[in-house]
């Protein structure tokens, strides 16, 4: 049995806890906390809460710790603070800094024999993976990725980071048109503008200036400063109401020719609809962590990215098994 930890029980980390239980070769052995572990209740019996200042003493007991804060302020320390002492894997996803973040955890991870996965999910993750298949069968062509409609956990993380916000939901829309024009092979030039708008439902606490609010959020670099962005703000029973979802999804496109003259058009089309973004993405970075565990036990080092990983080592089935099933 694969035995894993989870850092951080929010949204994520009760995705993780779910898909490790439809993993037999896993099991969950500890949970760890910045609340009071009293306060914290999970789903699988017998498994203990702790604080997170009790993790490294069980460094020995966990095959994996998979850390679920956020990319805005968490895992650019925590995943290089743990890698010292553990095989991780995080979820990291602000595109813009996934070299640094991989410089900084490669370094830590090397100099302490352990594996470390970064920016496991499905964007970046799986759709990562289908930029780079399309791109590389089809060498002249455009890639195109759409997201949503639907709520960005990074993105609203962001946001209730902001003094003076207590809770928010953001979501990503696709702009139709655009979407409509890559679907036909005009293979367009589109700026990130044009591609899709930003939709954030905020709650203020009492008394925040929500003109500065509004401004924070409008201009904050690597996530809503490049497109056009409206801020609602709203009560907190209509958040609850009206936005209580976490639904996502999207899709990657490559539009390109083959021919000697480039005659032929081609387009490889890659969607996900997904009723819940956290609990999908928990099951992106479960069969991941099954791979960091295979590739500690070959004896690799260092930070990884899914371009690094071979499909069979995220499967609990043999190598004979996946080819005489899939292949």
């Amino acid at each position: 049995m694969i035995r894993v930890g989870i850092m951080g029980y929010g949204n994520l980390g009760r995705g993780i806890e779910c898909s490790l239980k439809q993993n037999e070769d896993m099991e969950l052995v500890a949970v760890f906390t910045r609340r009071d572990p009293s306060t914290v209740s999970i789903l699988t019996e017998g498994v203990k809460v702790y604080h997170v200042d009790d993790a490294i003493k069980m460094k020995d007991d966990i095959d994996v710790l998979i850390l679920c804060g956020g990319s805005a302020t968490d895992l650019p320390e925590q995943t290089k603070e743990y890698a010292k002492y553990f095989n991780v894997i995080d979820s990291f996803d602000t595109h813009a800094r996934i070299p640094e973040h991989f410089a900084n955890v490669d370094e830590v991870a090397k100099a302490n024999g352990n594996i470390a996965i970064i920016s496991a999910g499905w964007d970046p993750g799986m759709f990562s993976l289908n930029r780079l298949y399309a791109s590389a069968v089809l060498p002249q062509g455009k890639d195109y990725t759409f997201w949503g409609k639907g709520v960005s956990q990074g993105h609203s993380d962001a946001i209730r980071r902001i003094d003076g916000v207590a809770d928010a939901k953001q979501y990503t829309v696709p702009v139709d048109s655009a979407l409509e024009a890559v679907r036909s092979g005009l293979n367009p030039d589109l700026t990130t503008r044009q591609k899709h708008t930003r939709e954030c439902f905020v709650v203020a606490e009492e008394g925040a200036d929500l003109a500065r609010i509004e401004a924070e959020i409008k201009n904050m670099p690597n996530y809503f400063a490049d497109y056009d962005t409206t801020v609602t703000f709203i009560s907190a029973e209509e958040l609850k109401a009206n936005h209580s979802g976490i639904p996502h999804g999207g899709f990657v496109i490559r539009s390109g020719n083959t021919g000697w003259n480039e005659e032929n058009k081609h387009i490889i089309e890659y969607s996900l609809k997904l009723d819940s973004n956290p609990e999908f993405t928990a099951s992106v970075i479960v069969a991941y962590a099954r791979a960091a565990y295979r590739m500690k036990q070959e004896g690799a080092t260092g930070c990884k990215t899914v371009f690094d990983i071979a499909p069979a080592y995220m499967s609990a089935l043999s190598g004979e098994e996946l080819r005489k099933s899939m292949l």
